[in-house]
């Protein structure tokens, strides 16, 4: 196991949809440990396998102190809205008001092949819908309202 870097915008990982786990393999397996503790850190509520630069559908969370991770994740539900601060580790300092659905709930497996299901509302919720954009190959920026991403852009710029 080990604390991976982070990969930060611009890196073109981030913008590159991850591919599907197609076999539970001892990579995939030490991929879980290293997001597991990696995420394990005050502070971070979710990382997702491309952020620490693998280009696989995976994420591990850390919301209220369950940790947890899941694979090939889908995200099958959302419904409300909240809106509120949201920031991400690739884009250290920026934090932003961002739309999210309330609730959501996503579908994947674990490493014995096994239905996982996380759902839930409020910063469980966010993460959710965050981690999933991620393996999408977007960052939570490109959620934002026309006027505070221009904001982002240009406090990132003056960096």
């Amino acid at each position: 196991m080990a604390i991976r870097e982070i990969r930060v915008v611009p890196d073109p990982v981030l913008r590159t949809p991850c591919d599907e786990i197609r076999e539970i393999t001892p990579a995939v397996r030490r991929l879980v440990d290293d997001l597991l503790e990696t995420v394990n850190d005050p502070g971070r509520a979710g990382l997702s396998a491309n952020q620490i630069g693998v280009s696989l559908r995976a994420f591990s969370y850390n919301i209220e102190g369950k940790i947890g991770y899941v694979l090939n994740p889908v995200l099958e539900e959302t419904r409300g809205e909240q809106y509120g601060d949201e920031g991400c580790l690739s884009v250290p300092g920026l934090w932003y008001k961002t739309r999210r659905a309330d609730y959501a709930r996503v579908r994947g497996i674990d490493l014995d092949g096994n239905e996982v299901v996380l759902e839930g509302t409020g910063l469980m919720g966010r993460m959710l819908q965050h981690e999933c954009d991620h393996l999408d190959g977007h960052v939570y920026l490109d959620r934002l309202e026309k006027e505070e991403r221009r904001a982002a852009l240009k406090q990132m710029r003056n960096r």
